[in-house]
């Protein structure tokens, strides 16, 4: 005779009722383990404390076991998120790479362009001996504004040398005794030297003024000079290398001057280049 449909549910249930009472009875066992171990504890027997450390190292190694695939998973997560970010970074930098490649190509033809006109032409290149000085003695006054320099004709420093600060040109050598020498900054009164304007291209003289800036004199009416128009020096007469940057206008509101702002603050100068340039023939 088989077993009805609710003779087998009773028994599945009698299954998990018998199960029931052996997972309470485990809990209530361990509860009483943990208290019986603790209770011992306090007596100091090294049974229970080699017990103790056993289970200590038990639940290491469990815990260590059961979170490897947790850590594997994250570090392949990491070197994912890495190797995309690398990945990312280097198409960039190719990018830029490609910028800065086209960018050297174009100044190797406008500098393989400006020589071939130079030859065309047959005009004259510029090489130069530098001389790196210490300023020493700082004169100002309304009519006299100079520096004097620790370098001196036993240095080579010849009258007319042009006086650099970085790039920017601050004036030129007057005096030069054995040991030290006298520049004339371009602010002081007696200070004339004939620069180009651009980007129009104006010629004129930058005069000093006396004060921290300069002045553009003897500029034609019709020629239209705008604000914030960049100055260097012509190279006229042959006492400048053309196209060392000097400062740049600022026009007034309402004023016809047009004065100019120096690169350089010459109340700040501490070390100098003397610098004498020459001409080569192409």
């Amino acid at each position: 005779m088989q077993p009805s449909r609710d003779d087998f549910v009773i028994a599945v249930r009698s299954a998990f009722l018998k199960k029931e009472n052996k997972q309470k009875f485990s809990l209530i066992a361990l509860i009483l383990l943990t208290i019986t171990i603790l209770t011992l504890g306090k007596f100091n027997f090294k049974a229970v404390d080699y017990l103790k450390i056993s289970l200590k190292e038990v639940a290491y190694r469990s815990s260590f076991i059961v979170s490897v695939p947790e850590n594997l998973v994250k570090d392949f997560y990491q070197k994912t998120k890495t190797h995309f970010s690398i990945y990312d970074e280097n198409i960039q930098l190719k990018k830029d790479l490609k910028k800065q490649l086209s960018k050297s190509y174009n100044i190797e033809f406008i500098l393989a362009e400006n020589k071939r006109l130079k030859e065309t032409i047959d005009d004259l290149d510029y090489f130069s001996d530098e001389i790196v000085a210490k300023v020493l003695l700082d004169k100002k006054s309304p009519f006299l504004q100079s520096v004097i320099v620790n370098k001196g004709s036993k240095d080579r420093v010849k009258i007319g040398m042009a006086v650099l600060d970085g790039d920017y040109l601050v004036g030129k050598v007057v005096d030069v005794t054995y040991s030290t020498a006298r520049i004339l900054l371009l602010t002081d009164l007696n200070s004339k030297i004939p620069v180009d304007i651009l980007p129009n291209n104006i010629k004129s003289i930058l005069s000093g003024t006396g004060q921290e800036n300069g002045i553009i004199q003897y500029v034609k009416i019709e020629n239209v000079i705008e604000n914030q128009s960049k100055v260097f020096t012509s190279g006229a007469g042959d006492i400048f290398k053309p196209g060392i940057p000097v400062g740049e206008i600022s026009k007034k509101i309402g004023s016809s001057e047009l004065n100019v702002n120096f690169y350089s603050d010459f109340s700040q100068l501490r070390f100098v280049k003397l610098v004498l340039y020459k001409k080569e023939e192409n």
